[in-house]
């Protein structure tokens, strides 16, 4: 991902109104993130509980910022994280719902997604996987999930603005 400011932020957002924009909280220590580390920005509002972000990029570079609302009651069966896939399970998993771009947003229509609550798939696909079996490659294998954590982010963009 590459680098981006307050103000680009601000302004990306897909699903929220500017007042939603304008009153977000950054991330602690915002300034200090390692972007090349990152498929994409995650954090919740710490003013609001429930409320959480993502920042991603379009193919093109473009910054996309998204509104999420966490559900009140946790998930109770341990989930899988619908990003990075992550079979570990060292996180937990959150059900997110977003509200739609445009009048499909306006009309109440929303789209859910299961995430690791920390927003911490960036590292979860970037950890060595175990060998699976002699003559395994582990850093294509990593390469892939790098690959399938962008397609997801990716994929839930587009069904949001669609």
């Amino acid at each position: 991902m590459l680098p981006i400011d307050e103000r680009a932020i601000r302004a990306s957002f897909r699903n929220a109104s500017r007042k939603e924009a304008s009153s977000l909280t950054l991330p602690p220590a915002f300034g200090e993130i390692d972007f090349s580390l990152l498929d994409y920005l995650g954090w919740s509002d710490p003013k609001m509980p429930r409320r959480a972000y993502v920042v991603a990029q379009r193919d093109d570079g473009a910054p996309v910022s998204v509104l999420l609302q966490q559900t009140e009651q946790r998930t109770l069966a341990r989930a899988q994280c619908s990003w990075c896939e992550d079979v570990t399970l060292r996180n937990d998993v959150q059900f997110f719902a977003a509200r739609k771009a445009g009048a499909s947003g306006r009309n109440g229509n929303t789209l859910g997604v299961l995430i690791c609550s920390g927003f911490g798939c960036s590292e979860n696909v970037r950890r060595l996987p175990p060998l699976a079996y002699e003559g395994y490659d582990r850093e294509a294998a990593r390469a892939q999930r790098i690959l399938r954590l962008q397609q997801h982010v990716q994929g839930f963009l587009r069904e949001l603005e669609a």
